[in-house]
């Protein structure tokens, strides 16, 4: 399984940025997908996550999408504050699962002033 990160870089506060994942070696249909967050000394925090029926989904400034039959998931980021700077982290889980199975590596996204 393969779970790669794109999108990510600098930004001014207020500003957008879309994240990509692509995966690769599962059964991405049937998996639930999220989009993590670290910052250093901070647990690794969940931004969205999307089921495998759904297009998309929104809480406040950001939504996730994710498209199968691309294999790939989605972070709309609008309005960034600068304490959306962080490392993001896409990930997958089996329905059944409790906990996130796979990972991607991660992109940095810095949002500045």
């Amino acid at each position: 399984v393969q779970l790669v990160e794109s999108g990510g870089g600098l930004a001014q506060t207020g500003g957008s940025l879309r994240l990509s994942c692509a995966a690769s070696g599962l059964p991405f249909s049937t998996y639930v997908m999220g989009w993590f967050r670290q910052t250093p000394g901070k647990e690794r925090e969940l931004v969205l996550e999307i089921h495998s029926s759904f297009v998309d989904s929104v809480t406040g400034r950001f939504t996730i999408s994710r498209d199968n039959a691309k294999n790939m998931v989605y972070l709309q980021m609008n309005n960034l504050k600068l304490e959306d700077t962080a490392v993001y982290y896409c990930a997958a889980r089996g329905v059944e699962k409790a906990s996130y199975e796979y990972w991607g590596q991660g992109t940095q996204v810095t949002v500045s002033s």
